[in-house]
Order: C-alpha cells, then sequence, then structure tokens
C-alpha cells in the first residue's frame, strides 16, 4: 500500500488518543517493532551492551551442540536459530557492527567447537551444513565492507581465525573456492569493493545454494 500524502495528512490529523489506540494495536502485531520502540525510548542499555549479551547467548548455543553426540543436522538447525537471533538484534537496536561481528563469532565458534561433527558428516548433511557456512561467508565479507575502514580493521582476527578454519577443512574449503570466494579475501583489507557484485554473479550463475 502506497502512503501518499493525503493519507499521511488524514493520519496526522487524528486524535492524540485514537493515534495511540491504533500505535499499540499495530505494535501488538509487530513484535520486531514494539522491541525496537522499548529499546529506543524505554531501555537503558546500549547497543554495545545488547551486543555482548549476543555474544553470550551464541557462545552458550554452541556449547549445546559441541559434544559428541550433536549431529550436522542439529548443528545446521542452530545455525539457523542463531542467525534468525542476530536478524532479529540487528533489527532492534540497528547494530551494522554487531550483524557483521555475530555473523563471524558464530561462524568461528562453531568450527572451532564442532569441528569432528563437522568432519565427519555423511555426504548430504555436509554439503548442507558446508554451504550453509560458505554462503555465511559470503554475506560477512559483504557487510564488512560496508563499513569504515576504521571499523573494518576490528575483523582481522577473526578474519584470520575463520581462513586458519578453511585451511584445516580441505572440504569446505574447496566448496568455498567453487563458490568464488577466494581465501586471500578472508583479510580485512583484501575484501573487494565490489563484493556484492561478485556475490550477485554467483547466484546468477547458479552457486550459492
Amino acid at each position: 500500500m502506497v502512503f501518499d500524502t493525503e493519507y499521511k495528512n488524514a493520519i496526522a490529523l487524528l486524535p492524540a488518543k485514537e493515534k495511540d489506540k491504533l500505535l499499540l494495536r499495530l505494535l501488538r502485531k509487530d513484535m520486531i517493532l514494539a522491541k525496537r520502540l522499548y529499546f529506543e525510548l524505554v531501555s537503558e542499555d546500549t547497543v554495545e551492551e545488547r551486543r555482548e549479551e549476543m555474544e553470550d547467548y551464541l557462545e552458550a548455543q554452541v556449547a549445546t551442540c559441541s559434544h559428541s553426540r550433536s549431529t550436522a543436522k542439529q548443528i545446521l538447525l542452530a545455525l539457523r536459530t542463531m542467525s534468525k537471533s542476530i536478524t532479529e538484534h540487528v533489527k532492534v537496536t540497528k547494530d551494522k557492527f554487531g550483524e557483521a561481528s555475530l555473523n563471524l563469532l558464530m561462524l568461528n565458534i562453531t568450527l572451532r567447537e564442532c569441528r569432528a561433527q563437522i568432519l565427519n558428516a555423511n555426504a548430504n548433511l555436509a554439503y548442507r551444513l558446508d554451504m550453509y557456512i560458505v554462503v555465511r561467508t559470503f554475506k560477512i565479507l559483504m557487510l564488512i565492507n560496508t563499513l569504515h575502514e576504521d571499523f573494518a580493521i576490528e575483523f582481522e582476527d577473526g578474519l584470520n581465525e575463520l581462513r586458519n578454519h578453511y585451511d584445516e577443512h580441505p572440504r569446505l574449503r574447496a566448496l568455498a573456492i567453487n563458490n568464488r570466494i577466494a581465501m586471500s579475501w578472508l583479510a580485512y583489507d583484501q575484501i573487494p569493493e565490489d563484493i556484492a557484485q561478485l556475490n550477485k554473479e554467483a547466484r546468477a550463475a547458479g552457486l550459492l545454494r
């Protein structure tokens, strides 16, 4: 629906009490918007504090699937759940730096703590899990590329660790390369400026899926 000028003016002329009722009704149907307004108008938490809470959450989630009984399927489900939580965090706090840093942390701790399960996954599940990691890696590089260079340098250690994980996992490394991710890009100052276009071209070629 297009919100034209006439419609906006009509809303602006509504009595204050009527607008308050309508707003509360909308908030009950849109929990993300409700949480965002609460964060901006009521909460005393900073973006950094919320980000630290998310970091603790990611560590805890990975810890639950790091034991030897966890399967590749369970790890993949955990990654998807964590990704959804990161997305919500970003929508609520507008934390663009955290969108990149939290996704990078999620991959690094999962590859570190669940290494054996990932390496030993059966072929079908291994592909799905590895592809999820590869697609997420491409996304992380695009996110970092949108940040100011003063912030980008803060990803140096995380990207170095991620590259080490790829080096220790030949199957994952091969899949990344086959989907047009150069290992040299896993350095904050080596990400191509046209990374978003490269991602688009890879998808157009039927890759990253």
